[in-house]
């Protein structure tokens, strides 16, 4: 029996994947222990346990985006972290870092210990956190090709996909304008209507939320229907006859395959997951960070699948100029969905098997 430990909390783009091949692993590995690494703030507390895995939490290496006087606290921070992983790690047989605050000390902690360590790029720009965990190890996978750095000579696995967008993937492939419309009936919306799917991430997007508010009447003018994701954090708008706003969408494998259009950031799981049973797409990068939202989107708008916008030109005005062209757009995109990503886990999982055989 092995002990492996994955690390990648605090989102959902790191989280999700981490799931996947968690399930992957335990389902050819039975008798192995599997846990996680998080922080108490992250989403882990909630996804993973409800997933039937056990987190065990960490402290929280803060750094802000900007240079700030919490700078000074970074390495009084990553040497408490580093030494609660250290703890942790100590019986564990692989390591599996999917990115984020989490992966770093853990990354560090394993090298120390000389646990084989797997890491796994989602994004088409590497963060941070993997880029330093790949000084350690020779391990390393991402979701796509990147160009330049240690991640260029990665094992290209694709980007692990969610259990019930996997599922969808491969019931729609019998018959996906089937699988599309009856989607749309099951979220209570006609076929004959378009669509639009907008999400801001699992927070919501408050830029995103108000645009999209504005616009209710040109929507209900134009006889488009719309479910809007908001977010938890933030109230809900009135809804409409063909308005809807929600906290969260639980039927995420429906809502990609029912939405003629998705309206979204283009963090490495969404891409992902569009990429696997969506339409077409406009995606709004978030505007921080290290510019990964705009690369990750990169291949999709190349196959002809999606569009970006700038943040700053995401108006209402734009719209009400060019909501026409888009779903005109979706409706010359690709009925199918991809399979790109179909087998990711299975090849991370793969991976960690030759790490663990090889030590």
């Amino acid at each position: 029996m092995a002990s492996i430990v994955l690390a990648g909390g605090g989102t959902a783009g790191h989280i999700e994947p981490a799931l996947a091949v968690a399930r992957v692993w335990q389902s050819a590995n039975p008798k192995d222990e599997i846990s996680f690494l998080g922080t108490a703030q992250g989403l882990e507390n909630t996804l993973i346990p409800a997933a039937g895995f056990n987190v065990r939490n960490i402290p929280k290496v803060r750094i802000s985006r900007k240079p700030s006087p919490s700078w000074l606290n970074i390495p009084f921070d990553l040497v408490a972290s580093v030494k609660a992983c250290h703890s942790l790690l100590k019986s564990a047989d692989l390591l599996i870092g999917f990115g984020g605050y989490v992966s770093a000390p853990a990354y560090i902690a394993a090298r120390i210990l000389g646990v084989p360590t797997i890491i796994h790029e989602a994004n088409a720009k590497p963060g941070w956190a993997n880029r330093l965990g790949a000084l350690f190890t020779p391990y390393l996978a991402v979701a796509h090709g990147v160009n330049a750095g240690m991640f260029s000579k990665a094992l290209i696995t694709g980007l692990p996909l969610r259990s019930d967008v996997a599922a969808a993937l491969k019931s729609a492939a019998a018959d996906w304008h089937k699988a599309r419309a009856e989607a749309k009936i099951r979220l209570g919306f006609s076929p004959a209507t378009p669509l639009v799917f907008v999400m801001g991430g699992s927070q919501g997007s408050v830029a995103i939320n108000k645009v999209i508010e504005q616009s209710v009447p040109m929507f209900s003018t134009k006889d488009i229907a719309v479910m809007h994701s908001v977010g938890r954090a933030n109230v809900l708008p009135a809804a409409t006859n063909l308005y809807r706003p929600v906290a969260y969408v639980d039927e995420m494998a429906d809502a990609y395959l029912a939405a003629d259009l998705i309206i979204a950031r283009s963090g490495a799981v969404t891409c992902a997951e569009f990429r696997a049973l969506g339409r077409y797409a406009l995606f709004v990068p978030l505007p921080i960070g290290n510019g990964e939202q705009f690369h990750n989107a990169r291949g999709l708008v190349a196959d002809g699948r999606a569009e970006v916008i700038d943040q700053k030109e995401f108006t209402t005005s734009y719209l009400q100029t060019h909501i026409d062209a888009l779903l005109a757009s979706s409706h010359s995109a690709p009925l199918e969905g991809s399979t790109l990503d179909a087998d990711a886990a299975l090849k991370i999982a793969a991976l960690g098997q030759h790490a663990l055989e090889a030590r």
